[in-house]
């Protein structure tokens, strides 16, 4: 979540819920009738009047009957959408209108919702909700940027006074980059996108701890600094290679990510509650924020019409909780370079 106090928790509660170990077998892909469709519709290409181009081609990609240019194109390739994916896709919207009929709750297939697709994108919502957190990411950290450097007094080296500037400019591009990451993911699900999504969310809890450290013990030496960050990249790092190249195991990471966020919560929570900080209130107004806006998670509930569900209204929540954490920071820039000036004076 992840920016100092508010930053951290921000990211946090993302990546927690987001890290959350999916099911691959789920109530509804054990349903009969949608394994019959299935079963059906991978031989015959159709569900209902519905027929996928993607099952006239074998696995490498040839035509199995027909020329070669009634091949999918490029921009519906790269979203790897094949026979298996859109029968399962078309059968769970077939399955679900049935069950709707009969007044049935919807269930899970596959461990996720039935979402329906907007020109190929699995959640469009969620798509959008990111989106938008990707584009206030980049305000508040253009803002901090323009602030810094043309709004607060330089040094004579055209340095900044703040001592975390250069901190926070590595977080902003961990922060935007973890945005664009989980846009693309819930545009399509698939390893590679979940584990560029995954390593991006634990790179940035992880730097959010070390800022949080940094930041709460006011720890400004080099070398200090050093000290704190090394050991927490070098474990940050070995754990993202582990997921991406030996084994993707949810439920280590789920630990490892729980136990840096709690510890960047132990952290804030006491330096808001012993500090002279002119801004603490934003703290304790994006714990609580941040606190009901997990709930969502918790709580979840099956997509309304295909496209709002819990998560999504997750991501909404995400906005103005990354607003109130940019303003922090702002504020503390201008905070720590007024209190630097007046002793220097």
């Amino acid at each position: 979540m992840n920016r100092m106090a508010p930053c951290g928790l921000i990211l946090l509660f993302f990546a927690l819920s987001f890290l959350v170990p999916s099911l691959d077998a789920s109530e509804g892909d054990a349903d009969p009738i949608y394994k019959a469709c299935l079963e059906d519709c991978e031989k015959s290409g159709c569900v209902g009047e519905t027929c996928f181009q993607h099952c006239k081609f074998s696995s490498d990609g040839k035509p199995i009957d027909g020329p070669w240019y009634l091949q999918e194109p490029l921009y519906q390739k790269w979203k790897q959408w094949d026979c298996r994916t859109d029968c399962r896709y078309h059968c769970m919207l077939a399955r679900e209108e049935q069950r709707g009929n009969l007044g049935d709750k919807p269930v899970k297939y596959h461990g996720k919702w039935p979402f329906r697709r907007v020109y190929g994108i699995q959640e469009p919502v969620a798509v959008a909700f990111s989106a938008l957190s990707l584009a206030i990411q980049f305000h508040g950290w253009i803002s901090f940027f323009i602030l810094l450097y043309y709004k607060l007094p330089l040094r004579p080296n055209k340095r900044t006074y703040y001592e975390f500037t250069g901190l926070w400019h590595i977080y902003g591009v961990l922060a935007m980059n973890f945005w664009f990451w989980s846009a693309v993911f819930h545009s399509r699900d698939v390893e590679l996108t979940e584990k560029l999504d995954y390593s991006s969310a634990v790179a940035l809890v992880g730097f959010s701890l070390i800022l949080s450290i940094l930041r709460a013990f006011d720890v400004r030496d080099e070398a200090s600094r050093v000290m704190v960050a090394g050991p927490l990249i070098a474990f940050v790092t070995t754990h993202i290679l582990y997921l991406n190249f030996y084994k993707l195991d949810y439920g280590l990471n789920m630990k490892v990510c729980m136990a840096m966020g709690v510890a960047q919560l132990l952290i804030w929570g006491v330096w808001a509650g012993v500090t002279s900080h002119p801004s603490r209130w934003k703290v304790w107004l994006f714990v609580v924020g941040g606190s009901l806006a997990v709930l969502l998670e918790i709580y979840e509930f099956p997509p309304y019409r295909g496209f709002v569900d819990a998560h999504a209204l997750w991501h909404a929540a995400s906005i103005p909780l990354t607003y109130i954490c940019w303003s922090f920071v702002r504020d503390d820039a201008e905070f720590r370079t007024t209190t630097l000036l007046k002793k220097i004076k």
